[in-house]
């Protein structure tokens, strides 16, 4: 009887790419939570020492992910994605409250946040659902049980209240288009967001206009093919429909706080010292940092912790004060080459599971860095999630962790050697 030794390889650009963004992570939160006070290096006290710690502990976790086998993730995904619905479930019981948001588990001194958990999960039982129904994601049913494995942890995570984190999981929108899911639903999607921010900063007379315009020109354009003119005209009376809704919808659904940071993003407030502030001083900073930066450890603006909570959503005003235009450009790079690579390693998989799953990684890192760089340097409001690998949290380096090598697990599964 003959034995086989498989031996697994890993992607190995995928890992330098996580270990580069980690440690240029540590590096900035260093710079941004280090006083002036001189303390030991070991302080336990000290918020650079701690995510150093976190740090290590992902070398033990990532070690524990690798080595389970790569069909234990497909085979457990829908209980895994419970347990995490479950843990999301127990906050309204037993969560603490922090900043006013009942979002983490308090153990001892330690602190952890399900929601960055949950996200690896929905993606494992996406994955699996997918991977299980026979047919592609066209059919409105499949849709259905689709949308609702995303949806159930979204609407658990809104009323902590963290809506931030809710809207990460819009991202797997991308995942479904790559599995066959129409294109008018990502195309609707995008002209309801447009609709929303266009009607805010031009009011509905001039969306109205606007859209009247647009419709007219391609009317006439295709009317050689006989359009459907009922077509058109549902078209427009949706949208003009939908104008009128949105001031209803940011007055009443909105709360004050999102509602300021609509209004300074799009110029109708300017409250450089309230709800303004941070993203202000954020842009004050990256500003002046010029094309080289101040060096490490050398920003005013840091120092002086003129952005609140620096070393969290805000670390990468760090990264442009001390490093630059092109420090700042490298980090870019580093984020855009990981999501890269696992769009083609996700692309190679031979299991659907494992590419619909390398997909949703895919998408979730691609959503973060976006929203939070957007964020950071005004074009966005505030929503408050993490720059993935880099914002100080031991939730959010787990969670990111877990999410990216369960899927370096999954592609190793494709190389066995014998």
């Amino acid at each position: 009887m003959n034995s086989q030794i498989r031996y697994v390889k890993f992607d190995w650009i995928t890992i330098l790419l996580f270990a580069l963004l980690v440690f240029f992570g540590w590096v900035n939160i260093y710079s941004a939570s280090l006083s002036d006070i001189s303390s030991a290096f070991v302080d336990f006290d000290q918020v650079y020492f701690k995510q150093l710690v976190w740090i290590a502990l992902s070398v033990v976790l990532i070690a524990f992910i690798l080595a389970i086998d790569s069909k234990f993730y497909e085979r457990f995904a829908s209980v895994i994605y419970i347990v995490a619905v479950v843990s999301l479930l127990g906050l309204f019981v037993f969560g603490k409250e922090i900043s006013g948001a009942t979002s983490w588990y308090a153990f001892g001194g330690m602190r952890l946040q399900p929601s960055e958990f949950a996200k690896a999960a929905t993606a494992l039982a996406l994955a699996k659902y997918i991977s299980d129904i026979q047919t592609n994601m066209r059919t409105f049913r499949n849709q259905l049980g689709a949308f609702l494995i995303i949806v159930i942890p979204a609407i658990l995570i809104v009323p902590q209240p963290d809506p931030g984190s809710a809207l990460v999981y819009s991202a797997f929108i991308f995942t479904m288009y790559r599995e066959g899911m129409h294109f008018i639903y990502l195309l609707l999607g995008f002209f309801a967001a447009a609709l929303f921010i266009g009607t805010l900063a031009l009011g509905v007379a001039w969306v109205i206009a606007i859209v009247l315009a647009v419709a007219a020109i391609l009317y006439f354009r295709n009317r050689k093919r006989k359009p459907n003119r009922f077509k058109y005209l549902f078209i427009v009376l949706s949208c003009v429909a939908f104008s009128f809704s949105v001031n209803y919808i940011f007055n009443n659904v909105f709360e004050q706080r999102h509602r300021d940071r609509f209004n300074i993003v799009l110029g109708k407030e300017i409250d450089a010292k309230g709800i303004g502030y941070n993203t202000n001083q954020s842009e004050i900073a990256i500003g002046s940092g010029g094309w080289l930066g101040k060096g490490w450890t050398q920003g005013t603006q840091t120092k002086g912790n003129f952005v609140p909570e620096q070393h969290t959503d805000y670390i990468f005003s760090t990264v442009g004060e001390e490093w630059g235009f092109l420090g700042s450009l490298v980090v870019v790079a580093l984020f855009v080459a990981l999501i890269i690579r696992l769009v083609v390693l996700a692309e190679r998989q031979k299991s659907k599971f494992s590419r619909v799953y390398g997909y949703s990684v895919a998408a979730i890192l691609f959503l973060h860095f976006f929203v939070n760089i957007g964020m950071v340097i005004g074009l966005l409001p505030t929503i408050g999630i993490p720059l993935p690998f880099f914002s100080y949290g031991g939730s959010s380096l787990w969670g990111f962790t877990i999410l990216l090598f369960i899927f370096v697990r999954l592609d190793g599964s494709n190389y066995y050697y014998t």
